[in-house]
């Protein structure tokens, strides 16, 4: 009929609305200062990018005739590969600003570098000081996403061997996952490794993989999007079946639940943002290369199981370099003219060297080292419940040149550190993982502080300690700072003053026995835990 309303359609609206911009701070802010009425406009949805262009240049051009202020709220602009957007979000201490794709390497450079810039002269940074004086990032994310500028173009759609590749090259190679990371690793961190999630994920995620060269063979190039989706979606996940928080995101690849998650988008999450632009810039160098490089060849080898040896092995910056250095030297053999030292200034910045001191030929550095942290059981809280995260370990690298394993052993608080050859002569290697405080929702909160930590350089043939250092995880005066350091010269200062070259054990001394005959763990043969007794 031509008077019945047609309840089946589905109408959008145009919503208008003057109100005074002071109302979104608050009753109180309203009461202050002058009354300006803003138009706000809350645009409707829209399916095509010209309608939504059409809407807004009406809006615009109404505006000015009129003479009055605009505010655009309500739905975006529908996604189109023509619009490039600069998404800004504020998050919890940061600002997450998401850039728009580029064509080239030399806008990735621009943008990169423009951004920092933009952010230092908005008072911005990337970076921060702890009040014990450690150099971090801000805590929030660098990641990286790549895909295509639509679906079809993705590389990782049009050759789904590619991220297989990257996959397992990742897993092999777990300084991919450390060295850019920020200090919170491990299974339940915000991008676990595969073999993090669960003991059997990594068979799984073999049978995927083979799956999907099975798949390329069959189809060819007409391999259906989605079944790359559907072979990974249930493997690339954390410990609680969440997709998003995965070392290698695919939420938003091709999912056939929604048109937002086809969009052939690969997120690389174990990033956290550099201090510095050129850092963050020859790491997306690297992952062009490697894209490259997997394009033209895809990587094929045995999935290592690494056991607890990645959690112990490849929590020390020695080792994580090493691998490190591997992938450099496998990158240049494959035709990329990569340097180690472009990347001298994340292993120093991932993990700053504490303190070195020298006796009797022998020279000991300490570093900081990585540990993975527990999240804890659930605890009643105000407005619900809340699952602490137990972050009062922490573990420290001590490394040694010139050393007679046979004559000499390390000992920290008295206990014999398990040294192990770094396949150098007279090179040791080993990690101390101690309590550095004990918050009420910890593991074993019966275990007290083991600060300051002691480190003897003992001579067994002379029963005695031949030098030694000091590390402080507070001020060693017991100073309690009541603020950040306004600048890197007082963190500094603040690091510097937590390590004394002096303070070891004097006198004669109960040997341990030689570092040769030192036993390691046989879970953790890397690395002395503290909290067990001697």
């Amino acid at each position: 009929d031509a008077q019945e309303s047609a309840h089946w359609v589905t109408r959008t609206a145009l919503c208008v609305e003057v109100r005074d911009p002071r109302r979104a701070s608050g009753p109180k802010a309203e009461s202050q200062g002058e009354k300006s009425g803003v138009l706000y406009i809350f645009m409707p949805p829209l399916e095509k990018l010209e309608s939504y262009l059409d809407l807004l240049a009406a809006i615009e051009a109404t505006a000015k005739e009129l003479g009055v202020k605009l505010v655009l709220e309500g739905y975006p602009p529908p996604r189109d590969p023509r619009l490039k957007l600069l998404q800004v979000t504020p998050d919890p201490g940061v600002i997450e600003v998401n850039i728009h794709p580029v064509n080239n390497w030399k806008e990735l450079v621009y943008n990169t570098e423009f951004l920092y810039n933009a952010a230092f002269e908005s008072r911005l940074s990337a970076e921060k000081f702890m009040t014990d004086g450690r150099h971090t990032g801000t805590g929030g994310g660098n990641h990286f996403v790549m895909g295509g500028a639509t679906p079809a173009d993705s590389p990782f759609l049009r050759k789904p061997e590619l991220l297989a590749s990257l996959l397992l090259y990742w897993h092999n190679h777990p300084s991919l996952s450390y060295l850019f990371s920020g200090m919170f690793v491990g299974p339940t961190s915000q991008a676990p490794r595969v073999d993090e999630a669960r003991n059997d994920q990594l068979y799984e995620l073999e049978i995927a993989i083979e799956q999907i060269y099975k798949n390329r063979e069959l189809y060819g190039h007409s391999m259906p999007p989605w079944l790359v989706d559907r072979t990974l979606r249930n493997i690339l996940i954390d410990a609680t079946g969440n997709t998003h928080r995965s070392e290698f995101s695919i939420d938003k690849m091709y999912s056939p639940d929604s048109a937002t998650g086809r969009l052939g988008l690969l997120e690389l999450r174990a990033f956290e943002m550099p201090p510095h632009p050129r850092m963050s810039i020859v790491q997306q160098l690297l992952l062009r290369a490697l894209v490259a490089r997997f394009w033209k060849t895809p990587y094929k080898a045995p999935a290592t199981r690494w056991g607890t040896e990645l959690h112990d092995r490849f929590m020390l910056p020695t080792f994580i370099k090493m691998d490190f250095d591997d992938v450099i030297a496998e990158m240049c053999s494959a035709g990329f003219a990569f340097d180690a030292s472009w990347f001298a200034p994340h292993v120093e910045f991932r993990f700053p060297m504490v303190g070195t001191v020298q006796s009797a030929g022998i020279e000991l550095t300490l570093r900081n080292a990585l540990e993975p942290w527990h999240v804890m059981g659930e605890e009643g809280a105000p407005g619900g419940t809340a699952r602490y995260v137990d972050s009062s370990l922490e573990r420290i690298e001590v490394h040694v040149k010139g050393f007679n394993e046979s004559r000499y052993v390390i000992t920290c608080n008295g206990q014999a550190l398990p040294m192990q050859n770094t396949g150098t002569v007279g090179e040791f290697v080993a990690g101390v993982r101690y309590k550095a405080w004990n918050p009420p929702s910890s593991l074993h909160p019966s275990i007290g502080v083991h600060a300051p930590l002691t480190f003897d350089i003992v001579d067994t043939w002379m029963k005695r300690s031949v030098g030694g250092c000091q590390y402080f995880v507070a001020h060693p005066g017991g100073l309690s700072y009541e603020t950040f350091p306004v600048n890197s010269y007082e963190a500094e200062s603040r690091r510097l003053s937590r390590f004394a070259a002096m303070g070891h054990t004097p006198g004669k001394m109960a040997i341990p026995p030689a570092t040769i005959n030192v036993a390691g763990s046989k879970e953790f043969p890397f690395m002395r835990d503290l909290r067990h007794s001697k």
